[in-house]
């Protein structure tokens, strides 16, 4: 009877032990994310024709993006975004912090996700615009499932208000690269 007690006692610590190995996957609470973007513009110096040596594209912009969010399932997530935009042709730099929301419309092991944000142009010295910003985006979430953390690429476009009476405006197209630790 003992003998049975213990084969009962190892198969039942035995099977305990062994799913408490498996590592469950993480699908909400908070995560950081940072991020690198730039916009294209065609470059008028180039002709088709000639092989003059010169790019089609030339980098335009410049986004560097810090997020402290929150993931509340495998689609819906919430980011306090703080960022540096430097726009070269135009000589202007903007420090927007927006809310924004992704929603992941397809969730496979790479999650297709449309975003968007909205918030304010700080005016942290007299070399920063003031004023007001929203941004849409597309992407794509490459998930890494040995540790949780993630890559998304995509396209956003950005729209920004700014100037006397936020009368001037600046919309942009650019390709971003984040890095999600979650």
């Amino acid at each position: 009877m003992k003998r049975i007690f213990i084969v009962i006692y190892l198969f039942l610590f035995i099977s305990f032990s062994s799913f408490s190995q498996i590592k469950k996957e993480k699908t909400n609470g908070l995560f950081y994310k940072v991020s690198l973007a730039t916009t294209l513009s065609i470059n008028e110096e180039n002709t088709l024709l000639a092989d003059d040596d010169e790019p089609f594209f030339n980098f335009s912009a410049l986004f560097v993006n810090n997020t402290l969010g929150y993931q509340f399932d495998k689609r819906t997530s919430l980011g306090l975004n703080l960022e540096y935009n430097w726009h070269s042709q135009q000589g202007l730099h903007f420090a927007p912090a927006y809310v924004s929301l992704r929603h992941n419309i397809i969730v496979d092991d790479d999650n297709i996700f449309v975003r968007g944000g909205y918030g304010s142009l700080l005016g942290i010295s007299k070399d920063f615009k003031k004023g007001n910003m929203y941004k849409l985006g597309l992407g794509v979430q490459i998930v890494n499932f040995d540790n949780d953390n993630s890559f998304l690429i995509g396209i956003d476009f950005t729209r920004k208000r700014f100037g006397y009476r936020t009368l001037e405006g600046l919309s942009s197209i650019s390709i971003f690269i984040e890095f999600m630790l979650f």
